[in-house]
């Protein structure tokens, strides 16, 4: 057998296509991976509880939530990097004040500090997913929370990142931004992974598609950007595969050489 390599996938845009599909050729190149004797993870932005069922039919124990802060090894939690408890309360005083509503998540549940958003229905349906948050305002208190999502349309933000130096504001949708501790990236979380398993770093590869690969994809020795990555994703990645619709995991293992 070729010797074990790790292999990291991003969910949305990568795993999964537009529609929240997962591609039987994906399937099946994920199984014939690990009947290869291959480590397979996943990087992700989603909550461990975003991803359950993916996880379920594909078999893997392994991940990186949470865009590097919540990492898990075989089912078990190896590495944590909480949201500050001090600067998200600010962050909520600030945000309610403007009518921007927060949602706060844990590695279990996400809840939100108001009933109900338009905006909050809007970005959190198109996940696809069955959990939606509940209204719980005081879900930060006294808990490790790994991501916030602030609801604030295109632009907005700019306020928030000068005054909130302690997190990263992320766009992942054009009414919300991902809240991560500053300086928290898939990269940081692979590299607690690929320290645990003790696998050199030219035997780590990963596929990813958006702004939130960019990290990982910058410093993964073997990177594969989606053909519907964003030019970004694209211009940073060693090798750019076809598309998710066009069976674009199977054609970049086979292009990297694992399969």
């Amino acid at each position: 057998m070729k010797e074990r390599s790790l292999i990291f996938f991003d969910i949305d845009g990568t795993l999964l296509n537009h529609k929240k599909q997962l591609p039987a050729s994906t399937k099946e190149a994920i199984f014939k991976l690990k009947e290869l004797g291959h480590e397979v993870a996943i990087a992700t932005g989603r909550a461990p509880f975003m991803f359950e069922d993916l996880r379920e039919e594909l078999g893997i124990g392994t991940y990186v939530s949470y865009n590097g802060q919540y990492v898990v090894l075989n089912g078990e939690e190896i590495f944590t990097n909480p949201l500050n408890e001090k600067a998200l309360l600010q962050l909520t005083e600030t945000a309610l004040a403007n009518n921007h509503p927060i949602v706060y998540m844990d590695h279990e549940d996400m809840k939100a500090n108001v009933p109900e958003h338009e905006f909050i229905t809007e970005s959190i349906a198109t996940l696809k997913i069955k959990s939606f948050p509940t209204y719980d305002p005081k879900y930060y208190e006294g808990r490790k929370l790994f991501q916030s999502l602030l609801f604030v349309q295109e632009g907005e933000e700019g306020q928030y990142e000068e005054g909130f130096k302690d997190f990263d504001f992320v766009r992942w949708h054009p009414v919300s931004v991902d809240v991560l501790p500053s300086g928290g990236s898939k990269a940081k979380g692979i590299e607690k992974l690929v320290e645990k398993l003790g696998i050199p770093e030219e035997r780590v590869y990963a596929f990813g598609d958006g702004l939130n690969d960019l990290e990982m994809l910058t410093t993964i020795h073997n990177s594969v950007a989606m053909g519907n990555g964003v030019d970004e994703v694209k211009e940073v990645a060693k090798y750019v595969t076809k598309s998710v619709e066009e069976d674009g995991i199977l054609h970049g293992l086979k292009m990297v050489g694992l399969l």
